[in-house]
């Protein structure tokens, strides 16, 4: 494996500080970062980083596309997504896949986390299952009662490989399901709900942790008493200091008032960047088949919309224009919003060598130019992008 080191960089390390130093890495991982000890280094090969920032590379855990790739079963477009990835600074994803509940969608979710081992230029750690226990459609998502039974041929279809479920905690019957997914260590997200707050409670009590895509298809219970706001999962979920959130910063889908009030409620430490990108994510403005049998129109200020309906069609963000909204919209120390797209992450699903620059964390590395663009993208130590 290669042994290198970075020299002469602005290391971030995320809610703690940005500091000069050095970095050295050998075998795909981080040996020390700050002060590099000469001898430990001798030998390696050197990169003058140029007083430039280097991260810990970028964690989606909500995506399902890139550019004009899905997230699908077919292991060469897992292998084309991969390769797209290091461009926008982001190492490592969780492939999200809303099922379509028709035959052989279960042997499909097999297929899909069984290409996850083929797959270079990005880490692949599990897949994230946006479903089918939800109340609220959205996203062609399916609205499915919970059941055991069908979640246990989920799960062994997906072989160990679900790391993420996202369900509706007003969907009946979905407590036996949390606390099964739970059983098998797998993180269990809120969304596509219109749930009370007893409902949202019982769901965080029973071991669901997150909320993803907040405020998006996180619908108020219905007005009951005019004039009485009626109160539900959001604030449940505002409320609840176990309970992380997510967000499409993309300005769109959120307005940053929004992700303000969250923070208020949360602090850095409970917000979470991800992109739930989809065709179009990262391609100029222009109109981009899909295989749904319409085409997506991507426009500035805009997202990704249906062409001729205009409803969104997804998100078009990517993870460093993410990152750059928010540096933008939220005053706070800059390590603390590199966090969101970095340590966040990798604390709410466990990826405990992900998200860091420290000895022994996988030597997964961006360097960023001063506008925030990417220059080179490392992958356990190895350069998978170049700009």
């Amino acid at each position: 494996m290669t042994t290198f080191v970075i020299r002469n960089a602005q290391l971030v390390f995320p809610g703690e500080a940005i500091r000069g130093g050095d970095l050295l890495v050998r075998d795909g991982r981080i040996v020390s970062a700050g002060v590099v000890d000469d001898a430990a280094a001798q030998g390696a090969a050197t990169f003058d980083a140029g007083g430039r920032r280097v991260s810990p590379g970028l964690i989606d855990l909500h995506t399902h596309g890139i550019r004009s790739t899905l997230y699908t079963h077919r292991a060469e477009d897992l292998q084309a997504a991969a390769r797209e990835l290091g461009r926008f600074g982001t190492t490592c994803v969780l492939p999200t896949i809303v099922p379509q509940i028709a035959d052989g969608w279960i042997e499909r979710l097999g297929e899909t986390v069984a290409g996850f081992a083929s797959v270079k230029g990005a880490c692949f750690p599990g897949l994230h299952l946006e479903g089918p226990f939800m109340t609220c459609g959205g996203a062609a998502c399916p609205t499915l009662p919970g059941d055991l039974d069908l979640l246990e041929r989920i799960l062994a279809a997906c072989a160990g490989k679900m790391t993420v479920m996202s369900l509706s905690p007003d969907a009946p019957g979905i407590i036996p399901v949390i606390r099964r997914l739970r059983e098998e260590n797998i993180t269990v997200f809120l969304t596509h709900t219109r749930a009370n707050p007893e409902d949202t409670e019982a769901a965080l009590e029973a071991g669901a942790t997150h909320a993803t895509h907040f405020y998006d298809v996180f619908y108020p219970p219905a007005e009951t008493d005019p004039g009485v706001r009626p109160v539900g999962a959001v604030e449940s979920i505002l409320a609840d200091p176990r309970a992380s959130v997510d967000f499409i910063a993309d300005g769109v889908h959120v307005h940053p008032a929004a992700i303000r009030a969250a923070l208020a409620a949360k602090t850095w430490r409970g917000i979470v960047l991800i992109t739930d990108s989809n065709i179009g994510a990262g391609l100029p403005p222009g109109i981009y088949d899909t295989p749904w049998g319409w085409r997506v129109k991507v426009a500035p200020g805009r997202a990704a919309r249906h062409e001729t309906k205009g409803f969104l069609a997804g998100s078009a963000l990517t993870m460093d224009q993410g990152l750059a909204n928010l540096f933008q919209w939220l005053k706070l120390p800059p390590e603390q919003i590199w966090a969101m797209g970095t340590l966040n992450p990798a604390r709410v699903v466990g990826l405990a060598g992900k998200g860091r620059l420290a000895p022994g964390a996988d030597a997964d590395l961006v360097l960023w130019d001063d506008d925030l663009s990417v220059t080179r993208t490392w992958v356990g130590g190895q350069l998978v992008h170049e700009k």
